[in-house]
């Protein structure tokens, strides 16, 4: 069966990341979280002090130091993916509130865009990868055999990543996820350089009142089709 490469794009906390490891781990492709990797773009930047106090970036030291950021990632003893950042696991971290608040500004910079797209594109060279993300089927794979397009509604996205973070023992409220979705949803689809918009050629779902089952059915059902076609 010939190999493809699958870009799933959409807003944040819409489930992307859920379908693209479930398709992978099925179908025996590579999973690339790029969300993961612009986080870890910011955790960086926070750790070597680039926010100033009024939410500010220092782009001249982050710019000059991109050099030096490789995101990488890799199974855990139970299969959960991973994510590296210069060989330092940092998962947790990067989900967190702090990283979540500053994450768009940084997605926004050009020069940060640039390196991380580089990176992806050497990831998919020889194929068979499940990519999500903001721009995978308009910039950094426009000619990907099968584009996906997901969304939900803002509440619903906010609760799940409430549940998400409840479970893992954070304070933040519904309300200051709710606010932070649709800064996001509003950054991410305003800036400059490489917009969140669905590609032309993208299938919408619309997984709002959809099952993690029936959304991986759905996924799996557009991958057959587009393999066999």
């Amino acid at each position: 069966m010939k190999k493809i490469i699958v870009a799933i794009d959409g807003h944040s906390s819409c489930g992307k990341s859920t379908m693209a490891k479930s398709l992978a781990k099925s179908i025996g492709y590579t999973y690339v979280d790029t969300g993961a990797m612009y986080r870890a773009v910011t955790l960086f930047a926070i750790r070597n002090g680039m926010f100033g106090t009024d939410g500010s970036i220092d782009t001249d030291s982050l710019s000059s130091r991109m050099n030096e950021i490789t995101v990488s990632f890799r199974n855990d003893a139970c299969g959960r993916q991973e994510t590296l950042l210069n060989g330092e696991v940092v998962e947790n971290e990067i989900r967190g509130m702090e990283v979540s608040g500053k994450v768009s500004p940084i997605a926004t910079l050009g020069f940060v865009r640039e390196a991380m797209v580089c990176q992806q594109r050497r990831m998919g060279q020889e194929k068979g990868i499940v990519m999500d993300g903001r721009d995978i089927g308009t910039v950094v794979y426009p000619d990907a055999e099968l584009k996906i397009f997901v969304t939900a509604s803002d509440e619903v996205r906010a609760q799940r990543r409430f549940d998400e973070l409840q479970a893992k023992g954070d304070s933040s409220t519904f309300e200051e996820i709710l606010k932070n979705v649709r800064e996001r949803d509003y950054i991410d689809s305003h800036r400059e350089i490489s917009p969140l918009r669905q590609a032309d050629d993208a299938i919408v779902l619309d997984n709002s009142n959809m099952t993690i089952a029936e959304q991986d059915a759905w996924l799996m059902a557009r991958y057959n089709e587009t393999v066999n076609s």
